[in-house]
């Protein structure tokens, strides 16, 4: 039976040097309270020190707006809430190197404290795919050796490029190539796991825990029986306490017995629904919250993406939406009523309703489901999906896209590999150039003032797609708001460019290489760059 116990007593309980899991997206699962209570043990007394960190998604706070201005309101200036840019996996960072150790995750960009620390080599940083990441919980707990699969091949995760490693201290092999009946593969071989750190909403005297208001039925178990199955100790902050016996047995999402001991949190504030929202009763299924409430994208060069990317859909496709751009798809699709035509969904295990964007990525309102991660990333690889559309970092002359490590902006894949090389259609959308001041209206496109940053590059910094890789069939688009291109023979070409923007100028001469140019080049439709659009429904079909 397990114990009860504060926050303060459970950082007493990780030994030094131990492998410590964790389960969530965002804030969704992260146990705040415990975390915090780590972070001052370790500045009181200097334990517990040394542990390796292992999670699949990212477990932290983007400051309620882009990563580094929402880092630097709260350190500089406090924010709109103080709070906002420090919580999450950011607080193990807090009191400076030394607790964590080597810290291996899909997608770090969001834990501040810790990316600093990876950047000045004073933590050992390692990046996986986060299916890998959450489906090795599984093969763990099942006693299995590991993971076998080719997600990963001809990324940066591949060993013969980087094997995963995020910077120069980073030594460990993590994953093997192997040839398994004359085909080429990846191992990631399974470790053992010491401490088990895990969020649910209530727990029972027996310790059996429930989910019912998380907005992400989470990893959590997984992690739980690969910990057991380890001999290590499980421990899972709560927000309320109930009496044995009084919830219902489908709502238990982590059995008692695989639990060792449940904080109850002191403070609310240590158990939001996701980052932007304390909590939001739709995102768990307690109301259904009327679509019209839901805001629409201005018209801008975002919407004009979005719009573009929407034509790609089919009736009846299951769509996977990715973190940035990509989640507002789904808004564009509401706008237009043709949100019931298709299955939208994210890796967390979202299906159908509207997914969230930023801040509350991870999350949907009126999910029709909710699965495990676990499930959603077996759909996924097995190809059950009818398209993705994923972000835009760098982009090269052979189609590779980077969006894990950007000069010293580490960020990581999330599930961006996982579901590109297993999905057959995978647009990728972004702006063409960052930092640009753009006029959309009256059914064109006027550049008033070039952008800083050039993301079509000839090189890209690390490959998180391969465009040499992807499989054969596969149909690969990448769409701006000044130009869309195309995987063909595995070099990118040019299929269609904004109408009143100059080829050469605007697209070409902003980009690090000269792409190939179709034969058949199109404008795309100036009905994209007008405020109201109306035409999704003569694609959606």
């Amino acid at each position: 039976m397990a114990k009860f116990i504060t926050a303060q007593e459970a950082a007493k309980l990780i030994p030094d040097g131990a492998t410590v899991g964790v389960a969530g997206m965002g804030l969704s699962g992260w146990a705040e309270e415990i975390a915090c209570a780590m972070r001052d043990s370790f500045r009181e007394t200097g334990h517990p020190c040394g542990l390796h960190l292992k999670q699949g998604s990212a477990l932290g706070d983007w400051g309620y707006g882009n990563a580094f201005v929402g880092w630097n309101r709260s350190k500089r200036e406090g924010g709109p809430d103080k709070e906002h840019g420090n919580r999450g996996a950011t607080r193990l960072g807090e009191a400076g190197p030394g607790l964590v150790k080597k810290w291996t995750s899909a997608h770090i960009g969001s834990a501040f404290t810790l990316c600093d620390q990876a950047r000045n080599n004073e933590l050992e940083s390692y990046c996986l795919p986060q299916g890998v990441i959450i489906n090795l919980w599984r093969e763990i707990g099942a006693g299995r050796p590991g993971l076998l699969t080719k997600v990963g091949l001809g990324t940066f995760v591949d060993p013969r490029v980087e094997g995963g490693r995020m910077n120069q201290c980073a030594k460990d092999e993590l994953v093997k190539v192997v040839n398994f009946e004359g085909e080429e593969y990846l191992f990631y071989p399974g470790f053992k796991v010491d401490v088990a750190i895990l969020r649910g909403t209530i727990a029972d005297e027996n310790g059996n825990i429930s989910f019912a208001r998380e907005s992400v039925i989470n990893e959590g178990f997984a992690v739980a029986n690969a910990t057991k199955n380890s001999g290590g100790i499980v421990i899972v902050q709560v927000e309320y306490l109930a009496k044995k016996e009084t919830l219902p047995a489908k709502d238990i999402k982590i059995p008692g017995t695989l639990v060792d001991y449940v904080v109850q949190a002191r403070d609310p504030k240590s158990c939001w629904q996701a980052e932007g929202d304390y909590w939001e009763p739709s995102f768990s299924g307690e109301i259904r919250k009327p679509l019209t409430s839901i805001e629409p994208l201005p018209l801008d060069e975002r919407k004009v993406i979005c719009r573009r990317c929407a034509m790609e859909l089919k009736a009846g496709d299951l769509i996977n939406l990715g973190v940035g751009m990509p989640a507002d798809i789904a808004k564009v699709v509401n706008e237009e009523g043709l949100i019931d035509q298709v299955t939208m969904s994210t890796e967390s295990g979202m299906v159908g309703g509207v997914p969230s964007a930023l801040p509350s990525f991870g999350s949907a309102y009126n999910p029709e489901a909710i699965i495990t991660p676990n499930e959603m990333f077996d759909l996924i690889s097995g190809g059950g999906l009818n398209m993705t559309c994923l972000g835009i970092g760098e982009i090269d002359k052979d189609g590779n896209n980077n969006v894990s490590r950007m000069g010293s902006r580490l960020t990581g894949p999330g599930g961006f590999i996982d579901i590109s090389s297993n999905t057959p259609k995978v647009i990728f959308a972004g702006t063409l150039v960052g930092k640009a001041k753009v006029k959309v209206g009256d059914g064109k496109l006027e550049i008033l003032e070039e952008g800083t940053i050039q993301k079509f590059v000839d090189q890209v910094g690390q490959i998180t797609f391969s465009g040499q890789y992807a499989p054969d069939g596969q149909e690969v688009l990448y769409v701006t708001e000044r130009a869309v291109f195309k995987l063909i023979d595995h070099k990118l070409t040019l299929i269609e460019i904004a109408p009143g923007i100059d080829l050469e100028k605007d697209v070409l001469g902003q980009m690090g290489f000269r792409p190939e140019i179709s034969p058949d080049l199109k404008t795309m439709d100036p009905a994209l760059f007008q405020e109201h659009w109306g035409k999704l429904g003569e694609t959606l079909r």
